[in-house]
């Protein structure tokens, strides 16, 4: 495989702005978290005015405009808001949880912070960066539009060097988590449609020439050569020296940019210590210029596929695995902390797991962190879920654009092995034509890593015991991974053993889900539903009918942990909760969980 990794950032779309800033995980900021005042705003009214145009349109959009944060200047001024006098809700987090008069809200909330702020060096540039907000943010700083960004589940940031001032700055975030026909997910989802600042908001300082980008990976197919690059941003950037150092290697290489600041990388190393699930070794990362200098911790591995097998760092290796939702074990509303991430992981590890898929959507850069040094391998999603606007450029624009994101954040993560495009989608024509232009794109982004798409099972030539993967989109991945949940909505479980597998494709195979509802607690024999006996029994036919599958090299079972969705209205049973998981919301495991576990202790 030819390694090139061209990150395409700079290009015009309508739901990204420039570059966002790489590593900030490791930089020194300030944070914005905490208590933020907040308006309900359902009918946009201080966005809008009464003839629906848009106040930012207005060179002088006037005190209604909440984004002003406007107050009366004397008894008789009239102002019909006031963020310093309304409500308190704490960033990052969700609304729903929060405030339970917003739990099954959608709409809009305008939030505000205030703070002061002193430059560490006066030519300096400050950012605000935002972990992610779901799901349309409009963000403005002391009255003035730094930008809008669109996608729930990705990073962003506005530079605010000249709008900044030592006192008295205002920040206000105009959130609308509104699901929509043509967005990205679309209208219909199996989960909740958390909205608000959902993840962490800091302030960020850099150097006027500053790290912009880099990529350190090992050449896919030389595991002892470092490839990459490092570029600068800022005045002046051409032929500029670079320090990298990875000190327990005994490694320093001075670099030179070309003229657009960029400085390749190619190193030869010998001794080299792999990242792998055994051994999740992470090499410190030393980047150095005359006035900038970051860290990070970088696992080195290579992932690849031949034939039925998946290679990390060409040995084959099975994933077992599990599916997580991004929702706390801990705070029971959206999952931000670094906590969360690891009592989820801590889970995984438990159940044997050496492999977790992060569905349906980018989770927090903690997750993947996290991931990195408790070696769990990693399936990252793009939130292309079931039907959306296949024929909708800007919908396709979106997809692109938040698959951009992740890939920008966690590109150097030794955890992440897969990119998926999508789950569960119905072929089509538009659909063949929208995944295969995503995979294109990843492939240019980053050739390092393995593709794959959460695809559907069909029957065999009209057989109803034969099962197969007919789909075009197959033959584009790398793993051929696909959902399937015989016995729960297909028959029995005891089908399982009538079912056999015919897969053409010579890829090796991950079943991306499969699973039962249970109930915590509630118990019956072998075919009660939603008890832990049926779900149990579910498990042990499911696994012996997908040992028979030849290519088997892994699955990440449907799921880890319940999880609300409003889709999952029965009384007694389900209250709003997707029942799947294997350990209950409060954290009570089912019998399935052992079933699963005694499986995974026994497989190699």
């Amino acid at each position: 495989m030819r390694f090139l990794i061209v990150f395409i950032l700079s290009c015009t779309l309508a739901f990204s702005q420039e570059n966002n800033l790489i590593n900030v995980y490791n930089r020194d900021q300030i944070s914005l978290n905490g208590d933020w005042n907040y308006i309900v705003d359902p009918y946009e009214n201080g966005f809008y005015n009464y003839r629906y145009q848009p106040f930012e349109n207005s060179a002088t959009p006037g005190k209604a405009a909440f984004f002003m944060n406007s107050k009366p200047e004397n008894e008789s001024d009239l102002v019909e808001y006031d963020f310093d006098s309304s409500d308190i809700i704490s960033v990052p987090g969700d609304w729903n949880t929060q405030k339970e008069k917003l739990f099954y809200y959608e709409g809009t909330l305008w939030y505000k912070k205030s703070f002061n702020y002193q430059k560490s060096k006066d030519d300096n540039k400050v950012f605000v960066y935002f972990d992610a907000v779901n799901y349309q943010a409009d963000v403005y700083l002391n009255g003035k539009k730094l930008g809008k960004h669109i996608g729930g589940f990705t990073p962003f940031n506005f530079e605010i060097t000249n709008l900044l001032k030592q006192k008295e700055n205002f920040l206000v975030v105009k959130v609308d988590n509104k699901r929509k026909k043509e967005g990205v997910p679309t209208l219909n989802t199996d989960w909740l449609n958390y909205g608000g600042i959902t993840r962490d908001v800091r302030l960020v300082e850099v150097p006027e020439n500053f790290v912009k980008d880099y990529v350190i990976q090992l050449n896919p197919d030389d595991n002892t050569q470092i490839k990459g690059f490092i570029t600068l941003s800022g005045k002046d950037i051409a032929k500029k020296k670079v320090e990298l150092s990875i000190p327990d290697l005994q490694l320093t290489k001075e670099l030179i940019t070309d003229e657009n600041g960029t400085a390749s990388i190619d190193i030869q190393v010998k001794n080299m210590i792999y990242w792998e699930p055994e051994h999740p070794y992470l090499h410190k990362i030393l980047i150095k210029t005359t006035t900038d200098f970051i860290e990070d911790q970088i696992g080195f591995r290579t992932i690849k596929t031949k034939g039925h097998d998946i290679l990390l760092n060409d040995k084959s290796i099975f994933l077992k695995g599990i599916c997580l939702h991004e929702e706390s074990p801990i705070n029971k509303g959206r999952g931000h902390t670094k906590e969360d991430a690891k009592q989820l992981l801590n889970w995984a590890k438990e159940l044997g797991c050496n492999y977790v898929r992060l569905a349906h959507y980018p989770h927090n850069e903690h997750m993947v962190r996290l991931a990195d040094k408790m070696g769990i391998m990693v399936w990252e999603e793009n939130p292309v879920y079931w039907t959306i606007e296949w024929e909708n450029k800007d919908t396709y624009k979106n997809a692109e654009n938040q698959l951009i994101e992740v890939i920008d954040r966690d590109k150097n993560r030794a955890s992440v092995i897969i990119w998926s495009m999508a789950n569960e989608t119905p072929t089509s024509e538009a659909r063949n034509l929208f995944l295969t232009n995503l995979a294109k794109k990843t492939k240019a982004l980053d050739p390092t890593r393995l593709i794959s798409a959460a695809l559907e099972q069909h029957d065999y030539k009209d057989s109803k015991v034969i099962r197969t993967i007919d789909d075009p989109f197959a033959e584009v991945v790398d793993i051929l991974s696909f959902n399937q949940y015989i016995g729960w909505y297909d028959g029995l479980p005891e089908k399982c053993n009538d079912i056999s597998w015919k897969i053409v494709q010579d890829k090796p195979v991950l079943i991306s889900e499969f699973g039962a509802g249970a109930k915590h607690g509630f118990h019956g024999d072998n075919l009660t539903r939603w008890s832990e006996e049926y779900q149990a029994n579910l498990y042990t036919e499911t696994l012996k009918m997908l040992d028979r599958v030849e290519q088997l090299r892994g699955f990440s079972p449907w799921i880890l942990v319940d999880f609300r969705s409003p889709r999952r209205v029965l009384p007694e049973i389900q209250d709003g909760y997707n029942r799947k998981g294997l350990i209950s919301e409060k954290g009570e495991k089912k019998e399935a969980f052992d079933v699963l576990r005694k499986y995974y202790e026994q497989k190699k």
